[in-house]
């Protein structure tokens, strides 16, 4: 069991957050975009950073691996819409995708991390800098303006996906 706090400030005993994000039983600074029946794809807050999208499998699973042939079928037409739409919407050209196994959460995720224009003043855009890019946002970027953007941002893609 894990205690987590969400955006409420109330306290929650959890084994996994995927879980507990998918069931609404913790509420997390996230924005959902879309979802079909065993993925959601979410925008999330708590990294403010434009185009950071997750999808999640609502299923307890860890792994691609252990999707059925139809979940993954379902999961590769969502991530080509979100990979397209985070092209022709918000123009970004270049993502990264992470997916690992040996996480915390345990909870079957894929991040689509963007690559922005700001991000090359400080970094080269290697895999091995996304955490201290995520660090620097939720640091640096947490204002309202760039929230505001952010939620703007997700309204499009909500209508384009």
């Amino acid at each position: 069991m894990k205690k987590i706090i969400d955006i409420n400030g109330k306290e929650h005993e959890i084994d996994c957050i995927g879980c507990a994000i998918q069931s609404g039983k913790v509420v997390l600074p996230i924005e959902r975009i879309t979802e079909t029946e065993n993925f959601s794809l979410e925008q999330d807050i708590e990294w403010p950073i434009e185009g950071f999208l997750v999808i999640a499998s609502k299923r307890h699973i860890r792994s691609i691996n252990e999707m059925s042939d139809a979940e993954m079928g379902e999961f590769a037409g969502l991530l080509r819409k979100a990979r397209k739409a985070l092209q022709e919407v918000l123009g970004i050209s270049i993502v990264t995708l992470v997916q690992e196994e040996n996480t915390t959460s345990s909870h079957f995720h894929l991040w689509l991390f963007p690559w922005h224009s700001w991000m090359q003043e400080r970094w080269q855009g290697e895999i091995t800098e996304i955490k201290d890019i995520m660090q620097y946002s939720k640091k640096e970027m947490s204002g309202k303006e760039n929230l505001d953007k952010i939620k703007q941002s997700v309204e499009k893609l909500r209508k384009e996906i």
